[in-house]
Order: C-alpha cells, then sequence, then structure tokens
C-alpha cells in the first residue's frame, strides 16, 4: 500500500516544517493560530502566521487611507501575538514569524503558504453567511490541493 502513495507529496521529513496560520482578527482566526500554535509546538515546526492586507481599490477612490488602516491592523496583530507568546514563555513555547501579504485573501494565503514553502495551512471557518454561495477561503484554500488544510470552527 505505501508503493501506492504519489511521491510529490513527500518532502522528506518526519512532519511538518512550516505551518501557516491565517489571522485577519476574527475568533474563528485566533481559534485558528492557536491551534495552528499548537500543532507547531507538538512537530518541533515553525509557526508562521499570516495577515492578509486587503487591497479595497473602492476605498482608495473615496479618499480613504487604505493603506495605512490595513498596516494598522498587521501591527495590532502583530502585537497581540508578542503578547500572547510572551505570556506563554516556558509553557508553551513555540517559533513563530509573522509575515504580512497584500492581497484578497485566498491569492493572499494561497502566495503565502507557496512562498514560505508550507507544509500545512491552518485557517479559521467563516463567519460569513454568503461564503456558502460563493465559497469560503478555506473551501478555496481546500480545493487548490497544494497543501493540506486545516479549517477550525
Amino acid at each position: 500500500m505505501v508503493d501506492k502513495l504519489p511521491p510529490s507529496f513527500e518532502r522528506g521529513t518526519d512532519g511538518p516544517k512550516v505551518i501557516v496560520a491565517g489571522l485577519d482578527g476574527s475568533e474563528s482566526s485566533w481559534r485558528a493560530t492557536a491551534y495552528a500554535a499548537g500543532l507547531a509546538r507538538r512537530q518541533k515546526a515553525l509557526l508562521v502566521v499570516v495577515y492578509i492586507q486587503p487591497v479595497l481599490a473602492a476605498g482608495a477612490a473615496l479618499g480613504a487611507p487604505v493603506a495605512d488602516t490595513t498596516g494598522e491592523v498587521a501591527e495590532e496583530l502583530m502585537t497581540e501575538m508578542r503578547e500572547a507568546a510572551e505570556r506563554r514563555r516556558g509553557v508553551f513555547d513555540v517559533r513563530w514569524e509573522f509575515h504580512t501579504f497584500r492581497g484578497d485573501p485566498y491569492n493572499g494565503l494561497a502566495r503565502a503558504a507557496d512562498e514560505l514553502k508550507a507544509d500545512a495551512v491552518v485557517v479559521g471557518a467563516s463567519e460569513q453567511a454568503g461564503h456558502r454561495f460563493i465559497g469560503s477561503v478555506a473551501v478555496r484554500l481546500v480545493k487548490a490541493g497544494r497543501w493540506p488544510v486545516t479549517v477550525v470552527p
């Protein structure tokens, strides 16, 4: 049965070395990040927390300082991550990095996972009702089939 596994999936390790977690500040994304941190700790993997700065053409057209606002969100999330890691130091040590990419959530996370050579991607379940019809970021990541994806409720 082992001979029938596709060789392209094997990356030459006994577990994930890089776990990407998408964080946008929602409750489900914080749960996903916490779950990913636990995986990273147990696997001795690097946790890469990724925030996708949305590109809002409409906001820019109306004169709203979109880049400043999303940059502030990224700074706040990174500060919260740093504080949470500090509170758990010694009890729950995990190596982690925080990265920001620009774009829509799906393409940004896909690009981040590819560029960071992610072995796994962890995201929170969508909290928006409309995603039942057009597809959530999580569903689109799963359908891409390029990484194992865990969706945390």
